[in-house]
């Protein structure tokens, strides 16, 4: 039996969640990177947190975190690389203040950060 997935924290959905080249067709290739993988990506290359820190604030460990990096950035390549449409949606995941009712985040002043650092 498959162990059950565990939701990872987030602190909101991306405000655009398509990306792609100029002069789309209906052919156009997508990819999709779920909103874990996005969060990954704020996390370290947009916030600048290690993976230890970035691994934290999802409540997931630093190898789950890594593959979870590895995969966004994989995908990134390709659509800048091969063209790809990028299109950000689905996961296994929770809005940190849905989760805890808390207030609703604001990045680096997340709930879920000042809580973890117990203030």
């Amino acid at each position: 039996m498959a162990r059950p997935r565990k939701g990872k924290m987030v602190c909101q959905l991306p405000e655009v969640n398509n990306f792609g080249p100029f002069g789309l067709t209906d052919k156009m290739k997508f990819l999709t990177m779920t909103v874990e993988e996005y969060e990954s990506i704020r996390l370290m290359d947009h916030e600048g947190l290690t993976q230890e820190e970035s691994a934290v604030k999802m409540g997931i460990s630093r190898s789950t975190f890594q593959k979870i990096y590895d995969d966004a950035r994989k995908k990134m390549a390709k659509c800048l690389v091969e063209g790809y449409r990028l299109v950000i949606q689905g996961g296994d995941y929770k809005i940190c203040h849905e989760s805890d009712g808390l207030k609703p985040c604001r990045h680096k002043g997340c709930c879920r950060r000042r809580q973890l650092d117990g203030q």
